[in-house]
């Protein structure tokens, strides 16, 4: 059982003047926190599988594994399942979108699409006050299936694939516009080679000029545009065309935004470390969290050391406003419904966690070269009751604080999900 709410507000008081003793202030800490967006992927909710047919497949290196029931099978049983998910989060929630996730009468070419086909996922935003994001989906198609798009040797198939890119700037932008909200577009490509090629230059020259006919196409008042490296993929072990050395250029000498994906890189790099880095030279970057386990096999979010210091990093950087958040995992071996809410939760918490760090103390004590009372401070920070102010926060916005929320989801699993098949 949680703690009851008169529990709940003795705790937070007693947690918000033990916070008070480093020069924090809880309620303003929560203030800035219940606004900070985070964007939640969609594509958790049917496997990446996407609306435009019934017999779609994953190409492109991406894959899900497990067969947990209850997928969703069209737009209308997804909202469904992110209503569900969202009135367990806590804090300002966007949805993001993959242009597979249309809807239409009849097929559209992905290079055809238009933002009448994304009309009710806008209605269903403005109801649910919620914003957007949206990415071409630059994979499992019948033109991606040698494993290049926008890098291909083939000028129509590259022009197939800059046609969908600008299509998808027109969604996102109207998606903007109605909506009173930017939308982070966020680009995307598989290209790559799984032996060793014969040259990386000449590929890498394609991707640079089909990426600057996309961002010459049309003016981005309502949206922005981000793109997105990796270090390899399935199919992709020997060359990945996008590298984040060339991504990383390409956004500062363009002047866009930078997508760091936390499953796309070698284990042994420190994300967080790459956000400052990326922030001395972009004025916005994208950040997907994710858990990669050996590879980019896109786990659900833990609270654990390395989402905490991505968190911290943004805080510490004084990033909140500067660095787009989203969620980038997708796991068919659970409840999809409670991998959303375990995920964006643990994210929003490490947000809080982070916002808490007694910052101003840790700072001086760098200042001046303290560095034990830097070690000790960062220390007791984790013994410090941020979860006495996590709890506060949820039963504030009609939340269960605990695992009370499991109960939610599992009677909309039996009720909704098992009869899916």
């Amino acid at each position: 059982m949680g703690l009851t709410e008169s529990n709940t507000e003795r705790a937070y008081a007693f947690a918000r003047e033990r916070y008070a003793e480093h020069g924090i202030d809880t309620d303003e800490a929560l203030a800035k926190l219940d606004v900070v967006p985070i964007s939640i992927q969609c594509w958790q909710g049917d496997d990446v599988l996407g609306f435009e047919s019934a017999d779609a497949s994953l190409t492109g290196g991406i894959q899900t594994t497990g067969n947990y029931p209850g997928r969703a099978r069209n737009a209308v049983e997804l909202r469904a399942d992110l209503d569900v998910a969202i009135s367990m989060i806590p804090g300002a929630s966007r949805v993001n979108l993959h242009a597979i996730y249309l809807e239409a009468d009849k097929p559209v070419g992905r290079d055809k699409i238009e933002p009448r086909h994304f009309q009710r996922w806008i209605e269903w935003a403005k109801q649910s006050n919620l914003g957007l994001d949206f990415n071409p989906t630059c994979f499992s198609h019948p033109k991606s299936a040698q494993g290049l798009t926008l890098s291909h040797p083939d000028k129509e198939i590259r022009k197939f694939w800059i046609d969908h890119c600008i299509a998808s700037r027109h969604v996102s932008e109207y998606m903007g516009e109605q909506l009173e909200n930017p939308v982070v577009m966020d680009i995307w490509v598989p290209d790559g080679y799984k032996d060793t090629p014969a040259e990386r230059l000449e590929p890498r020259k394609r991707l640079m000029s089909s990426l600057d006919a996309i961002m010459s196409a049309i003016s981005s008042k309502h949206h922005k545009v981000a793109v997105e490296g990796k270090l390899f993929g399935i199919g992709a072990e020997s060359c990945t065309v996008g590298s984040n050395e060339f991504y990383m250029a390409y956004a500062a000498t363009r002047h866009t935004l930078l997508c760091l994906d936390a499953g796309h890189f070698h284990p042994t790099e420190n994300v967080a470390d790459k956000i400052s880095t990326s922030l001395c030279f972009l004025d916005e970057i994208l950040l997907h969290v994710s858990r990669p386990v050996r590879w980019d096999s896109d786990h659900v979010v833990l609270f654990d050391d390395a989402t905490i210091a991505i968190a911290q990093e943004i805080v510490r950087s004084n990033g909140l406003k500067k660095v787009n958040i989203g969620l980038d995992y997708f796991d068919a071996s659970i409840n999809r419904v409670a991998a959303w809410i375990i995920g964006t939760r643990n994210f929003r918490k490490a947000l809080l966690f982070a916002m808490l760090e007694p910052r101003h103390e840790l700072n001086k004590a760098e200042a001046r070269f303290d560095y034990t009372s830097r070690l000790a401070l960062m220390e007791e920070a984790k013994s410090l009751p941020w979860t006495a102010v996590w709890e506060y926060y949820c039963t504030t916005k009609d939340i269960p604080p605990g695992i009370e929320w499991l109960k939610t989801v599992q009677k909309y699993e039996a009720d909704v999900l098992s009869s899916r098949g």
